[in-house]
């Protein structure tokens, strides 16, 4: 008798010879432009930010991994690709300790917990960054901008203050290190998608939404698209291959729905963004719509 094991494994079944570290790499490339854009307009302390949470990431990857007797991967870029995220979302001002902090909860608790690569349910960045939220919201909302403190557009607009197109798309605007310059997020966006590593639909999906939605409230539909950090969170997050569907009607109501999301928090919460919650609401139904978006087999009756 054949005593080969066989393995069984969930779909999706096709395989190719990309790996896993090229992927993480090529992401990682892919957010270049943003981080160039942050060291311009933030200088050496958007530096000191991003290093310090890239470090905090694979230390805490390789802490957890050597702890549990796991295999040491933190080559394959996984944690940097968090790391760097997590930096992105931080203000220029934020304490390098807590970014330290964010960065070991980002991969422990967001990542490390659920035993790793893989089997996380939620955005590790986005994780790091909802406990730093929760537990120091003034140290997260503290903004400044060539050397003065700042408010972001989405804090202005609120008082009545627009910012021009022009600023929120090359971002010289008060915000996040990685949340400023649309121009440069979009043109990471491009290249991962011609590489196939995300899918369209997803970004589409939720930038559309938000257009519609805030056009049809009487909002203006390009600031809210270029607002914020909700480019980075639609081409970088919210396309995040484990936390995300993998079916094409999953992904488009996965996208729309956090879309949804992100003006219903814009419009009518207490706190001016929405992109952090949205895709972290979204994440707990990934199971769910990819159960009932699969497509039919061939054959297969329905019940």
């Amino acid at each position: 008798m054949n005593n080969q094991q066989i393995v069984v494994s969930s779909s999706p079944h096709v395989r190719d010879e990309t790996t896993v570290s090229q992927i993480m790499w090529s992401v990682v490339l892919a957010l270049v432009p943003a981080v160039i854009a942050a060291l311009y307009f933030f200088k050496f302390q958007a530096f000191l930010i991003i290093v310090v949470s890239v470090f905090g990431s694979v230390l805490t990857e390789y802490i957890f991994q050597k702890a549990r007797g796991k295999k040491i991967t933190i080559s394959d870029g996984s944690a940097v690709i968090t790391g760097i995220l997590l930096a992105l979302t931080l203000p220029p001002t934020i304490p390098l300790w807590l970014v330290l902090l964010g960065s070991a909860v980002a991969i422990g608790l967001g990542k490390q917990i659920f035993g790793g690569l893989g089997y996380n349910p939620f955005n590790p960045a986005l994780v790091g960054r909802a406990f730093l939220l929760a537990a120091y919201p003034v140290m997260m909302t503290n903004w400044m901008l060539d050397g003065a403190t700042t408010a972001t557009p989405l804090n202005l607009i609120t008082k009545g203050i627009t910012t021009d197109y022009w600023s929120l798309f090359i971002g010289h605007i008060g915000g996040s290190l990685g949340e400023t310059s649309a121009l440069a997020l979009l043109l990471g966006g491009i290249y991962l998608v011609y590489k196939g590593y995300i899918n369209w639909r997803i970004p589409l999906g939720m930038l559309g939404s938000v257009f519609i939605f805030s056009f049809i409230f009487g909002q203006d539909p390009l600031f809210h698209l270029f607002a914020g950090g909700l480019m980075l969170g639609a081409i970088y997050m919210a396309t995040d291959m484990v936390t995300s569907p993998i079916t094409k009607r999953g992904r488009w109501i996965f996208g729309i729905g956090a879309g949804i999301i992100v003006m219903i928090i814009r419009l009518w919460g207490g706190y001016p963004e929405g992109v952090l919650y949205s895709i972290l609401l979204m994440n707990t139904t990934v199971p769910l719509l990819d159960r009932y978006t699969r497509p039919r087999s061939l054959g297969e009756v329905s019940s």
